[in-house]
């Protein structure tokens, strides 16, 4: 846990590392709130942060910036240990939250996993929330994920960008992976955030930074990067992935990861856009090869272990 004396007064960060979102909790004098809620096997240490920054205040609001399993995979545990908890998400996957439907929302064609959840409200862009201290607004950041949304608080420029900018970079643009046009809705959420001027950034995964002209730089020059070489998107997301997997496994035989990649649809989708006659296993094989080089996971012994 972190306090950083630039955010809200109120306003602290969880920075957990990649396999679970940062979380953000906002406490003012008669409100509580927290921004996403990290993987689901995480799901008991996020609990323990935020009740000992609470003590015996209860926490009243849950908000997810977008439903992706490391981002609300703890939403079932916080509930259950705070009956009647506000959880609000973004309007584009209620109906699939009310009827549960891992598919719809991203879990069984990523192979991951995210516990069911209820929500009682939906964050519509365009709105502003009182969490916390202060009053939030709400904006559309398709691209990454088309029903994301961002926040923003004004009087201090602070915004919770989610997966839609990093200091180096943002998240996979997954509606490019199954055949839709994204690359576009990422530039616009680019220029959006340009337009907010925010002073400073807290983002979905890594640490709070306020050099946002340096990170829409680096942003940008990725995007034109996946533009020109879509099958180098493609590829990224594949292996991220993978590493994402590991990650919550840390430690799993070769031949039992590659039956869950050829099992999880985004591979297929993954491999149908390389140009090669490889097989999928050979292809997510291939993937496992690059990542031993470049330092992202250890094959030893006939397993994969998480770097």
């Amino acid at each position: 846990m972190s306090v950083h004396p630039t955010l809200p007064a109120g306003v602290q960060v969880f920075e957990r590392g990649w396999l679970s979102a940062n979380n953000i909790l906002l406490v003012g004098p008669a409100h509580t709130a927290l921004v996403d809620s990290g993987y689901f096997c995480h799901a008991e240490q996020t609990l323990a942060l935020v009740q000992s920054a609470l003590g015996d205040r209860p926490l009243d609001t849950l908000v997810n910036t977008h439903l992706h399993s490391d981002h609300c995979g703890g939403n079932a545990r916080l509930q259950a240990a705070w009956p009647g908890l506000e959880t609000l998400i973004p309007p584009g996957q209620a109906r699939h939250v009310r009827h549960w439907d891992a598919h719809a929302l991203s879990y069984t064609p990523t192979g991951q996993h995210c516990p069911p959840f209820a929500c009682t409200g939906t964050l519509v862009p365009g709105d502003t929330l009182h969490l916390g201290a202060q009053p939030w607004q709400v904006h559309a950041a398709p691209g990454h994920d088309p029903h994301s949304v961002i926040l923003f608080e004004p009087e201090t420029a602070t915004l919770l960008s989610a997966d839609a900018l990093w200091e180096n970079g943002f998240g996979v643009v997954f509606p490019e992976l199954e055949g839709e046009s994204a690359f576009a809705e990422v530039a616009a959420t680019l220029d959006l955030i340009e337009r907010l001027a925010p002073r400073v950034i807290i983002p979905g995964h890594g640490r709070v930074f306020t050099d946002v002209a340096a990170a829409l730089s680096t942003a940008r020059r990725r995007l034109d990067g996946f533009v020109a070489q879509p099958r180098k998107h493609s590829l990224h997301a594949a292996k991220v992935l993978l590493v994402f997997k590991l990650l919550e496994w840390q430690r799993v035989s070769e031949a039992a990861f590659l039956d869950w990649a050829e099992a999880t649809p985004f591979f297929s989708l993954a491999h149908q856009t390389q140009d090669g006659t490889s097989s999928l296993r050979d292809f997510v094989g291939s993937l496992l090869q690059d990542l031993q080089r470049s330092g992202a996971l250890r094959l030893e012994a006939g397993d994969c272990l998480s770097a």
